[in-house]
This record gives C-alpha cells, sequence and structure tokens, in this order.
C-alpha cells in the first residue's frame, strides 16, 4: 500500500521551495518603494487643474480624478507599481486639463479682439 504521506526528501524540497517564493516576494515587495512624493505632486496637479479647468476642460479633468482615486486605492492595496503609474497619468491629465483650459480662453480672448477689429474697422471706413 502506498504511504498518503510525503517523503522527508519531498517535504524538504517543498519547504525549500515555499521559504524561496516567500523570500522573493518579500524581496520584490521591498524594491518598490510607496510613491508618497509622486502621490502629492499628482494630487496637488489635480486640486490646481480643478480650478479654471473644471469648465473648460472637464473630460480631462474627469479622467485625471478618476485615476488619482484608483491610485489612491491601489496604494491602499500596497500595489506601489499600479499606485505610481496611476497617480503619473493623474498628473498628466491634469496639466492637460489646464492646457486644453488655457488653450480654450486663449482661443476666446483671439476671437473677442478680432471682434473689436472688426468693429473698428467697420466705424473707420464709414463715411
Amino acid at each position: 500500500m502506498k504511504s498518503i504521506f510525503l517523503s522527508t526528501s519531498i517535504r524538504r524540497r517543498l519547504a525549500g521551495a515555499t521559504l524561496g517564493l516567500v523570500a522573493l516576494t518579500l524581496a520584490a515587495c521591498a524594491g518598490v518603494p510607496e510613491p508618497r512624493e509622486q502621490m502629492a505632486v499628482s494630487r496637488a496637479a489635480v486640486e490646481r487643474a480643478s480650478g479654471p479647468a473644471a469648465a473648460e476642460a472637464p473630460v480631462e479633468l474627469a479622467a485625471a480624478r478618476d485615476k488619482i482615486a484608483r491610485a489612491t486605492a491601489a496604494l491602499a492595496k500596497k500595489d506601489y507599481v499600479q499606485a505610481r503609474q496611476l497617480a503619473e497619468q493623474a498628473e498628466a491629465d491634469a496639466v492637460l486639463a489646464e492646457a486644453r483650459a488655457r488653450a480654450r480662453r486663449s482661443d476666446q480672448a483671439l476671437t473677442e479682439v478680432r471682434e473689436s477689429l472688426r468693429a473698428l474697422r467697420a466705424e473707420l471706413n464709414r463715411p
């Protein structure tokens, strides 16, 4: 009758392999630092973009807010790689929101200046 118990040598090998995997997992976790700085920079960028960009670039700002929320969730799960990536993306989206808002305001100002010039020319051309 075969024994259902593992031999001592197999148990030792399994224990060694398990310890090796645990050590590798711990080393991998220890190698990736918590992205505190990136999270702070990204949160500040999203907060800064929330002012003028909120009305002028709502899609980009919504993407930035979503990604910073997901980064915060990943940070809570100690998935530092994912948290850093999402935080960097959130920062980029926030910067894009600000840039789009500035571009829209510039376009609006240019339109107003052109309209003023058109009115001035019309007035100068009146007899």
